[in-house]
């Protein structure tokens, strides 16, 4: 008899899955994130409390499917597909991640079907593509667009904001906040840099007391004794250490025979960190902010001098700071006077928002630059309300730049099935049936936005059928209402980028998890001590 060959180490952990059981697997890990997901699709969708077991106090409560996605860390090699898919659409779009998980999930349920009827995967992928392709040019052909007019883009955006925001935890407060992300962005003047747009959250208050300011505020305070407004400022931003003469060896000592040798050095020091400030003060700047800690007696030299400073800026809003004021971050002074790029501002002033002291910098270099001050009870609400404002920043951010909108509230789904049903009726052959599971799989998702907000899908959906067979092609699902309504009127629209990018990267994750028929785990490596 012929003895097969050993490829694995079994005995060390290796393992291999063939055939039915590899496919199995992947679609059961596939199908258990999307249902994961599912419940938080739409705008009645419900939220999900993450807790860490490392730290009990840290908490989370989202309905933002990245969110989720990204705290998980499952084993099943194609839900790590899939969960790689909805951090892409989070980078890319920022919108449409939970969307793409269910959607990639329900093609899979459907090729499970079709593949127990003993349909190859080939088969269906290549329906697949050629649904995918019919679905693409459904979607292109019901988009509008609008950017030769200001007014209607302007429209749009807003349009597009409150169906954006009305499945997050600010829909209670979606036309305030539909307006403040509108102006947020239109502020940018067509760029998709979100750096400019600075996110603070303050605890106290309510989310209704939200507002967008005008230029950019730091979480920090003044210097001792120094004035808390100045203006038409000359701005120097660092990053270097005022403690130049420190021994920064660990464990190191300096034996000394007197305390005069330590006075000695104590005028040593203060001898190095003088020559700094002074190497600063010659770039002439009316204030010096720094990312590390500037010290007492540095702040005091700056105060003599009539220079204001600040020490301690977090990393992130010096970046964000030298980018608005149109400084550069310095970290070495020793050059002739001009090399070291200044900012400017008209205005910095220490302002109150809630118990906090903070700094507004008003007329920045950068015009498009603007803080948003968010309100709220606790962490939680603030976390979330600052990711779903953030979703609708960057969908908003997108569609400026590709101007196309759909109708959403499962309308474009409804087209996109349809036009696939269409193609699957005219196809002979197998293909026909991967493509109906394709045309089936869009149509869930409208079916899970009903089922979630507690309405019977079962009657909504065959209604919302008909009336696109019947050539109507604007009806929804008018959520609100629990019925069928006129998208167009209801004014809910999409970014036609999202939604287009929704179908390319379900499919493409749906269709390399179907190629799937082994699965190797590599035995892990043996740690042996030396």
């Amino acid at each position: 008899a012929r003895v097969a060959p050993k490829l694995f180490r079994e005995e060390a952990g290796a393992r291999e899955e063939k055939g039915q059981n590899a496919r199995l697997a992947s679609f059961v890990g596939a199908m258990a994130i999307a249902d994961l997901v599912k419940t938080t699709l739409g705008p009645n969708g419900m939220d999900k409390i993450l807790q860490s077991q490392s730290d009990p106090k840290k908490l989370t409560v989202t309905n933002d499917g990245a969110t989720i996605l990204k705290s998980i860390s499952p084993e099943n090699a194609a839900a790590k597909i899939l969960i790689d898919t909805a951090k892409t659409q989070d980078a890319v779009i920022g919108d449409g991640t939970t969307s793409v998980t269910v959607l990639a999930g329900e093609l899979l349920r459907e090729a499970e079907r079709l593949v127990d009827k003993k349909i190859h995967p080939q088969t269906i992928i290549s329906g697949w593509r050629k649904a995918v392709k019919v679905a693409r040019a459904a979607l292109e052909k019901c988009a509008k667009d609008h950017q030769g007019n200001a007014g209607a883009l302007k429209e749009d955006l807003m349009n597009i904001a409150r169906t954006t925001i009305s499945s997050k935890i600010l829909s209670q407060h979606k036309e305030h906040f539909a307006k403040l992300a509108v102006d947020a962005v239109l502020r940018l003047k067509g760029s998709t840099d979100l750096e400019h747009i600075h996110i603070i959250k303050k605890k106290g208050g309510s989310l209704r007391d939200s507002y967008l300011d005008e230029g950019f505020i730091l979480e920090k305070s003044f210097g001792i004794g120094q004035p808390k407004k100045i203006e038409n400022a000359r701005i120097i931003v660092a990053n270097t250490p005022m403690d130049t003469d420190k021994i920064k060896i660990f464990g190191a000592r300096v034996r000394v025979k007197s305390m005069q040798a330590v006075s000695d050095i104590e005028e040593a020091e203060k001898k190095k960190m003088k020559k700094k400030v002074e190497s600063i003060i010659k770039h002439d700047p009316t204030i010096f902010i720094n990312r590390q800690l500037i010290y007492n007696y540095p702040e005091q030299e700056f105060t003599r001098r009539g220079i204001q400073c600040i020490e301690h800026a977090d990393f992130v809003g010096v970046e964000r700071l030298a980018l608005v004021t149109g400084a550069e971050i310095a970290s070495t002074f020793d050059v002739p006077k001009g090399d070291i790029k200044l900012g400017f501002c008209k205005k910095i002033e220490e302002v109150v928002i809630g118990e906090d002291r903070v700094i507004k910098f008003s007329g920045v270099a950068k015009g498009e630059a603007c803080t948003v001050v968010l309100r709220g009870a606790n962490k939680q609400i603030l976390d979330e309300a600052e990711r779903s404002l953030h979703d609708a920043l960057c969908v908003l951010s997108q569609t400026v730049k590709f101007t196309k909108t759909v109708l959403g509230g499962g309308c474009s789904e409804m087209l996109m099935a349809n036009s696939v049903d269409e193609l699957a009726r005219a196809t002979p052959g197998k293909e026909a049936l991967a493509m109906e599971a394709f045309a089936r799989a869009l149509r869930q998702l409208p079916t899970i936005i009903a089922d979630n907000g507690g309405h019977d899908s079962s009657d909504l959906i065959p209604k919302l059928r008909a009336c696109h067979n019947n050539g109507k092609n604007t009806m929804g699902l008018d959520m609100i209402n629990g019925t069928i309504g006129d998208m167009q009127e209801l004014r809910i629209v999409e970014s036609f980028k999202c939604k287009s990018q929704v179908v390319i990267s379900a499919h493409e994750a749906a269709e390399m998890i179907l190629k799937v028929d082994e699965i190797i785990t590599c035995a892990p490596r043996q740690r042996t001590r030396a």
